[in-house]
């Protein structure tokens, strides 16, 4: 491991501006104008794994955007580590709260700063240069797959098609993954749950066009005003969901656990500090911790209509939108949520509007037990890098193919997150600490090392 450690500083300003280049390309899967980038983001990365070391990498297609596929396959009997990243990125906006271009990465304060700086472009190509690190050293002690792909933020969608197809190409012994976080850079955890998710777009239609709001207003119902109204008896005043049927399959955490998940570090005054908030709010009976990480949630992610331009027109909307989601827990069935979702959300419309629920996309929670071999090798391998033993939390995010994975392949993933709270992923300025991608260099290969040392 001396080698690897070696090699991963003499070449670590040659990783960082390896980084950068990637970053670079503006591959924003949920905007089509950036198909080309998607495209040339994917070749970008099998380029960059042949020269790692891979045996072989290519291209894949998918009813969306393509698959980054590698491996190197040392001895068909060794265990097999499949390690899984996204290239996609977020959007950017809104832009003019950026202090920096997006697409432009810098170093300042110790952070890079760039969309995809943290997720998922710095994390996922901390795996690249890690195996790299210990091709390069003749160190590597087991077979490696990489599957990368262009659809995460944007739920997923044809992977798991795709997977089904190439079920024998990927199998492995684990599925590693850096798409999550860690409690701060001197706290090291692992994430052991994963929240589900639901995520509709509504339309809520009134008259056939647009308005006059003085000859019109008042006689005629502003759909604005009524998708407002409907929103707001989603969640009552103690933060309970209101959808029929919505907690019947919440997987309910004994006090016990609660009592170990509060041992996690966690300091209230410096998150609303943090926030610029004044106090707290959600479900009655629940801390904020527990509200991130084991109860479900309903969200408005947008919400628009009517005239929104410079200066003033009176107008009377036509139509009003809104995007809306729910982060759900273990049991909660995704498919099941959407349709009660659907279900209410008409039956509350009053009759002189019209209601449209289109269901954009989902996935199942996820839970790691913390008891495999995989999780203890992460556990050493956290403690080799940070000289302290990982805490395992429940992450209030969403990694919807995760649950696929284990479905559609039967193999368990462990998810070895290296961001920050403070990283601002989907936000303006998001970035990801320098220490924080080479430390994450070089715990991968310790889980790489143990890992493999207990499958003998």
């Amino acid at each position: 491991m001396e080698k690897v450690k070696q090699y991963i500083n003499a070449n670590k300003d040659r990783f960082l501006n390896e980084l950068f280049e990637l970053i670079r390309i503006p591959s924003i899967s949920s905007i089509s104008d950036h198909k080309p980038d998607m495209i040339k983001a994917a070749e970008h990365i099998k380029k960059t794994l042949l020269a790692a070391g891979a045996d072989k990498a290519e291209v894949m297609p998918t009813e969306g955007n393509p698959v980054v596929y590698a491996e190197k396959m040392i001895d068909s009997s060794m265990p097999t580590i499949l390690v899984y990243a996204h290239y996609d990125v977020m959007p950017v906006d809104p832009i003019e709260k950026w202090d920096i271009k997006p697409f432009e990465p810098v170093v300042k304060d110790g952070k890079i700063w760039a969309r995809g700086s943290d997720d998922d472009k710095g994390q996922g190509f901390m795996h690249i240069k890690a195996f790299e690190a210990m091709v390069k050293t003749d160190s590597l002690p087991c077979n490696v797959k990489f599957m990368i792909e262009g659809e995460e933020e944007i739920g997923s969608a044809n992977l798991p098609a795709w997977l089904e197809k190439n079920k024998s190409l990927l199998k492995a012994d684990i599925i590693l993954v850096s798409d999550t976080s860690m409690l701060a850079p001197d706290k090291p955890s692992i994430t052991t749950g994963l929240r589900g998710l639901s995520y509709w777009e509504v339309e809520v239609t009134g008259p056939n066009r647009d308005l006059h709001s003085g000859i019109f207003g008042g006689a005629v119902a502003n759909p604005i005003n009524v998708l407002a109204k409907m929103i707001a008896k989603m969640v009552d005043d103690d933060g309970h969901i209101t959808i029929p049927g919505f907690y019947d399959d919440v997987l309910v955490v004994t006090p016990e656990e609660r009592k170990k998940m509060a041992e996690a570090p966690f300091n209230l005054d410096n998150y609303k500090k943090a926030l610029d908030i004044k106090e707290v709010f959600g479900e009655k009976g629940y801390v904020t911790t527990e509200r991130t990480g084991i109860r479900p949630t309903f969200d408005v992610c947008g919400i628009w209509g009517g005239y929104t331009g410079e200066g003033a027109k009176t107008v009377l909307p036509s139509k009003a939108f809104a995007k809306i989601s729910s982060r759900l827990v273990p049991n909660q069935d995704n498919v099941k949520i959407s349709k009660l979702f659907k279900e209410h959300f008409e039956s509350i419309a009053p009759d002189y509007v019209k209601v449209n629920v289109e269901y954009l996309h989902g996935g199942q929670a996820y839970v790691c037990p913390i008891d495999t071999p995989a999780y203890r090798a992460a556990e050493k391998a956290y403690e080799e890098i940070y000289k302290k033993k990982p805490i395992p939390v429940r992450s209030g995010g969403s990694i919807p193919i995760v649950s696929e994975f284990e479905r559609i392949l039967g193999t368990k993933s462990i998810l070895m997150g290296f961001g920050l709270e403070a990283d601002a992923i989907h936000s303006p300025n998001e970035n990801f600490p320098l220490e924080q991608f080479y430390n994450g260099i070089n715990t991968i290969p310790y889980f790489y090392k143990y890992f493999s040392e207990m499958q003998k």
